[in-house]
């Protein structure tokens, strides 16, 4: 069967987008007719011009906003295995010049030029995500490039996003390979506890990484409350650089037993409180106790675009009220991994909920996620991670 071919219509602004290099293509940018809707979602197309100019090999999905994710520059190129293993293999080998050990995230969707696909590395443990119909469609071929370039004792199928139902796709965890779900890793020298198959996202979130390493090179001698702590990232990374004190704070009891296991295996101390975090920091701040290095890392406030003004109002709130907990001369990190507040907005919610508590601060940091998560430059909006460091009086 011939492959079946998208169109983009004639006029000065067609395919705008993509002639700038972009690799998405919204569906109001194509010739949307019965022959195009007819196309089963995820199919490997070609993507052409009305007068027949060729722009590329993608997947296309006729219910969804994105209509075509771009794989290829050039239009008739084969997705197989060996296709798969040329990206990965080139996504392993930026990895590999990054770090001296395999614990990253592996593919890091567009930016690795391959849209709809997250894998995370755990040393011979693999974690999958595939958020599209396209890249359900090309599981297959992907986990046979993966078992051809690394041979993974456990791989563990992560498709439990809620994105997904936005591409028509059902949710899916399970073991394909192997039978370990809960593992060890290790992330900047200190020894962590992940559940692969029940914990959050992938089970880890590497995009911290280098923000976990500058607290934690100023955390000797000081006391940290690590809000939103998960499995205890930043916290077990400042307690191992001899923070005083450490509570780490968050609402799951799993993600907390992770954390005081984590704090064994680095023998070191913590204390892991669970509470709700809004509650627990007005309670703090009602008491009057404070820390020298506080850090809020929530879960995303602004899920979509009606959620904006909604999840602002949050983060100006947490701000607020981390910042009344922040001794004085201390250190605040507020983040945000919501992509659908910009870093401007994010960042002038934090200020005023600072500028609440009548406190003076100084922006020391203004960071994004470790290099395994490239951004593909067309795509500055897919860089979600946000965090910012203040310096209070």
């Amino acid at each position: 069967m011939s492959r079946k071919t998208v169109i983009l219509p004639k006029g000065p602004r067609a395919g705008k987008r993509i002639r700038a290099g972009s690799p998405w293509i919204f569906a109001n940018e194509l010739r949307m007719d019965a022959a195009a809707k007819a196309i089963a979602p995820g199919s490997i197309v070609n993507v052409r011009g009305f007068d027949g100019q060729g722009f590329g090999t993608g997947y296309f999905n006729p219910h969804s906003l994105i209509a075509v994710r771009l794989l290829a520059d050039d239009c008739d190129v084969t997705i197989d295995a060996e296709f798969m293993a040329a990206r990965l293999g080139r996504a392993l080998a930026l990895r590999d010049a990054l770090y001296d050990k395999p614990y990253y995230r592996l593919v890091h969707a567009e930016g690795d030029g391959l849209p709809g696909l997250v894998i995370d590395r755990f040393d011979d443990t693999l974690t999958v995500q595939t958020g599209t119909a396209g890249m359900e469609r090309l599981q297959p071929v992907i986990l046979a490039a993966l078992e051809k370039l690394l041979s993974p004792r456990t791989v563990i199928l992560r498709n439990d996003a809620p994105s997904r139902a936005l591409e028509g796709l059902e949710a899916d965890v399970r073991v394909l390979k192997g039978e370990g779900r809960r593992i060890q890793l290790e992330e900047n020298g200190v020894r962590y506890f992940a559940d692969l198959a029940e914990g959050q996202k992938t089970g880890w979130y590497y995009d911290q990484r280098d923000n976990r390493a500058f607290i934690a090179a100023l955390a000797k001698g000081k006391s940290v409350l690590d809000a939103y702590s998960y499995a205890g990232g930043f916290g077990i990374a400042a307690a191992k650089a001899c923070a005083r004190e450490v509570i780490c704070l968050d609402s799951s009891a799993p993600a907390l037993a992770l954390a005081e296991e984590s704090a064994r295996a680095n023998a070191v101390k913590i204390q892991a409180v669970r509470a709700d975090v809004f509650e627990e920091l007005e309670r703090l701040g009602g008491r009057g106790e404070t820390f020298d290095i506080v850090l809020a890392d929530p879960p995303p406030f602004v899920k979509s675009k009606k959620d904006l003004e909604a999840g602002a109002r949050a983060y100006r709130r947490l701000a607020r009220l981390a910042a009344s907990v922040t001794a004085k001369n201390g250190l605040l990190m507020v983040a945000s991994c919501s992509h659908n507040i910009g870093m401007d907005r994010f960042a002038a919610e934090c200020a005023a909920g600072l500028q609440r508590t009548g406190r003076r601060a100084a922006l020391i940091r203004q960071a994004g996620a470790s290099p395994d998560h490239p951004v593909h430059p067309m795509l500055p909006e897919s860089a979600y991670l946000k965090a910012l460091v203040y310096a209070l009086d």
